[in-house]
Order: C-alpha cells, then structure tokens, then sequence
C-alpha cells in the first residue's frame, strides 16, 4: 500500500488543533504502515504543542511534530517536504491546521494519485472574504506574466504530489523561502508534470486569530516579485 504523508504549518492553534487532527487522522486509515500526521508547531506561544502531544499519547500514535526550527508558514512547509522524502512518504498531502479545508474531498484527490503526478485544489469561492480572493486573482496574473504558466490557484492548502515530483524541485528553495507552494505550482505546470485542478470548499477560520493579515501579504508579495524575477532565471525547459 501507497505511505501518505499528510503535513501541516501550525502557528498558535490551540483553539483548533485538536478538532482538526481528530478530523485528518482517520484519512490514514488503510494507507501503507509508514504514513503520518506530520505537524510542524515550531514557534508557538500556546499551547498547540501540547495538545499535539496529548493527542499522540492518547490514541493517535502516528504524529509526528516538529517543535524547533523558523515559525515562518514557508520553511514549515519545506522542512516538512523534507521529512516526507527522508522518512518513505509515496505521497505528500500538504493542507492547513486552521480547519479551513474539508477532509471528505480528499477521496477524490486520492483516487487521481495513480493517473497525475500532482493533484491541487482551487478555490472557486473562499470563506476567508473577498480581499484573499483578490490576492490570489493576483497572484495567479503574476504567475502568468513572470512564467507564462497559467494557473487555478496557486497557492490552496489542499495538494496530494507525488514524492518523487516534490524531490524534483525541492532542492532549488532557499531554505528559508517564505511561498513556496507557488512557485511548486509554478514548476509541476512550467515543466509539464500530470497536474490536475479540483474544486475544494475553503471555509472560514474556524477558530483563533490569522498570523498572517491582508498587510502583511502585500508586503510579502513585493518582495515575491523580486524572488520570482530570480526563480524565472534559473527555468530551462
């Protein structure tokens, strides 16, 4: 049987880190012996670290944690893409942990694993209000017009990839590069992976407070344009 990986960015989620693990974990169910929860928690104030842990001692003994390293959603992310292809993942789910996404849409991505190499979701309609909407609209016209690639949305929590296609690129990050699912995105369409788009529901936060406000990602896309002038450079077909 296929090793599913599903990894998370925590930040500050105690009042949602508990319903979201007992809503994710039970996907694991009948995947290869070797899959896991994996949280990476590193930075939090609260106590979502606890609870992880409490949740691990208690019923649910295939977490994994991070607790050290960057706080930052980006290398997060990295550094749990990395743990996946060291530790024997086949696959690779990366969502959230705010409880935004809907765990009874994953069969679908699922059952496509065989057929494309990458299935992402897109967000026709997100509860997280329209100025995100905006953003990501954004986003996916910059993509186009730095790559010439286009693209659904480029950078929704809810991806299944297969392992081998995230070790592809993987190597090309800085470590502490701070969006790298859309430059992911970006790469399985530049270079021609199996990449299908599926339609996902985005709620909203179901609890607890955004790290990360509209001004703060306005500031972090005028750098993005900088870092993806670099990215555009080093693509060869």
């Amino acid at each position: 049987m296929d090793n599913l990986f599903i990894v998370m960015p925590a930040y500050n989620e105690e009042d949602n880190i508990e319903a979201v693990i007992k809503q994710w974990y039970p996907i694991l169910k009948g995947k290869g012996e070797k899959s896991r929860l994996v949280i990476a928690d590193s930075g939090c104030t609260d106590r979502t670290h606890e609870i992880i842990e409490d949740l691990k001692k208690n019923g649910y003994p295939n977490i994994r944690t991070f607790s050290k390293g960057d706080k930052q959603h980006g290398p997060k992310v990295l550094n749990l893409y990395k743990y996946a292809i060291v530790n024997g993942a086949d696959y690779i789910f990366q969502t959230d942990s705010d409880g935004q996404t809907n765990p009874d849409e994953f069969g679908k991505f699922w059952d496509n694993r065989n057929e494309y190499d990458v299935v992402l979701g897109y967000r026709p309609i997100r509860g997280d209000g329209k100025d995100r909407k905006f953003v990501e609209n954004v986003v996916c016209l910059i993509v186009r017009l730095f790559f010439g690639v286009r693209v659904q949305d480029a950078n929704a929590p809810f991806r299944l990839m297969k392992t081998g296609v995230v070790k592809k690129y993987i190597g090309r990050f800085p470590k502490d590069y701070n969006i790298p699912n859309i430059i992911f995105t970006t790469y399985f369409v530049y270079y021609n992976e199996k990449v299908l788009f599926l339609p996902i529901t985005f709620k909203p936060r179901q609890g607890g407070k955004n790290s990360i406000n509209v001004k703060s990602i306005v500031k972090i896309g005028i750098k993005a344009l900088g870092d993806f002038a670099a990215f555009r450079k080093g693509m060869k077909k």
